[in-house]
């Protein structure tokens, strides 16, 4: 009966792990590198018809050059809303707009930018890893309420928080390298 619940505290503790770096994957990929991605901008929410609504629903985004985005929403009266969300936002891009698409030139990024991209980088993967080692730590209390329930030996209770231990530390060396290899990213010329 202890083992079921055991499993059952760690099989939880491991999906919350995988939506918190799951959320870290899709943070960092809203950090703006050297080249033009459409996941800058998709998550962007505009204010449209009264309601905020992702940019990604409300048109098609692509890159056709290394260095430039383009927008082409489906109501073309939804151009100014898009618009003035991404002025907005965090980025710092400039839109244009011909009465029909959206057009963003990312311009080239200088060293400190790019200093500047490392450490918001920086500070999302370890917000990424407190996320992680929260989880880690209900799951312990879990673990230890099912002790003092006397559902778990300590026995249990022990060999639940060394696989605990391992599957955190597992998640936070992949945090690790989602946040090198956007660190790469952001500092390739």
């Amino acid at each position: 009966m202890s083992d079921d619940m055991m499993a059952e505290v760690l099989s939880e503790a491991e999906k919350k792990m995988a939506k918190a770096l799951e959320h870290l994957e899709s943070d960092l990929a809203g950090i703006r590198t050297g080249r033009a991605n459409p996941s800058l901008v998709d998550r962007l929410h505009v204010e449209y018809y009264g309601t905020d609504t992702p940019l990604n629903q409300l048109s098609n985004i692509s890159v056709p050059e290394a260095r430039m985005i383009v927008i082409q929403p489906w109501d073309k009266s939804a151009i100014p809303a898009i618009e003035k969300a991404i002025q907005k936002s965090e980025l710092g891009l400039n839109p244009s707009n011909d009465g029909n698409l959206i057009r963003i030139v990312l311009p080239q990024l200088t060293e400190d930018r790019r200093r500047d991209l490392v450490k918001l980088v920086h500070k999302r993967v370890e917000e990424g890893r407190v996320a992680i080692r929260n989880v880690r730590r209900e799951a312990h209390d879990d673990m230890r309420d099912l002790r003092k329930e006397n559902m778990a030996t300590e026995d249990d209770v022990k060999a639940g928080e060394q696989r605990l231990q391992r599957v955190t530390d597992s998640f936070v060396a992949q945090a690790d390298q989602l946040g090198q290899k956007k660190e790469a990213d952001v500092m390739a010329v």
